[in-house]
């Protein structure tokens, strides 16, 4: 079956006079990598669902500078920011979302000091307002009693203190929570964070995504939720390693809610 996906530019928004609710950050990885992008389309769904009122950049969108500011380059990273800020307020930006911690973290609290000052959410947290003010509704029959594990992105949990939002969607989804034994605070880096995404690991006894793929599997799901896409990459590269994806699926928590509403 064929889906018709609307999403609006804030080029084509402004040439017709209109403000959108949200503009909708869709990130590097969103917007290039193929697994990605099926958690873009996700979100999306769950937009045109509830009616809301959003754009994306399109085009004029590019990378936060979040991986050149990790990696040690604080040049590029301002050179980068800077142009996304010119677009933003030229645009008159007032509210971000977007699906991805990196580039939430980024925009929340280091474009500020470069003169872009936004309300930014990260996905879960504006889809659980979707829920609160009734634009969406509950609906558990896909995922009822589904075994869950969440595994918490750095840059969402300890930069910026979200724990509690990613894990009401999954309850509002009817799964069955179980936790890992590092959550939350304690939570263990799914080994993509500070740009090491793009290297080859270190020497050493084991690589970090297939030990915290080893913590998700000591609690026997059926699905490891995640709310970033590179914890995505990395979470399905342990289960490939451990050659256990036939069994367990790696999805995104805007993929979760998504299918639960059928959309």
């Amino acid at each position: 079956m064929s889906e018709t996906l609307i999403v609006p530019t804030m080029a084509d928004l402004m040439a017709a006079g209109k403000t959108p609710e949200i503009l909708f950050w869709v990130g590097s990885a969103g917007s290039y990598d193929d697994r990605a992008k099926k958690i873009t389309r996700a979100f999306v769904k769950i937009l045109n669902k509830a009616n809301v009122d959003f754009a994306v950049l399109g085009t004029e969108e590019s990378c936060t500078g979040d991986a050149a500011k990790r990696a040690g380059n604080e040049f590029l990273f301002q050179m980068q920011a800077v142009t996304n800020i010119e677009v933003l307020n030229a645009y008159e930006v007032k509210k971000i979302v977007t699906a991805d911690p990196h580039s939430y973290n980024t925009l929340k609290n280091e474009y500020p000091e470069l003169g872009g000052n936004y309300e930014v959410l990260h996905h879960t947290q504006f889809i659980k307002q979707l829920f609160d003010d009734g634009r969406i509704k509950p609906s558990t029959s896909n995922y009822n009693g589904t075994r869950v594990t969440f595994h918490d992105p750095c840059y969402l949990g300890r930069a910026n203190g979200v724990y509690e939002v990613p894990r009401e969607l999954l309850k509002l989804a009817g799964v069955e929570l179980v936790e890992m034994k590092r959550h939350k605070r304690t939570s263990l880096c799914c080994g993509a964070g500070g740009a090491q995404m793009f290297k080859e690991p270190e020497k050493g006894d084991k690589d970090v995504n297939v030990l915290r793929t080893e913590d998700a599997l000591k609690t026997n799901p059926k699905i490891i939720a995640t709310g970033c896409p590179y914890c995505n990459t990395m979470m399905t590269d342990g289960i490939k390693f451990k050659e256990k994806e036939r069994e367990i699926a790696v999805l995104d928590i805007a993929e979760i809610i998504a299918n639960s509403q059928d959309l």
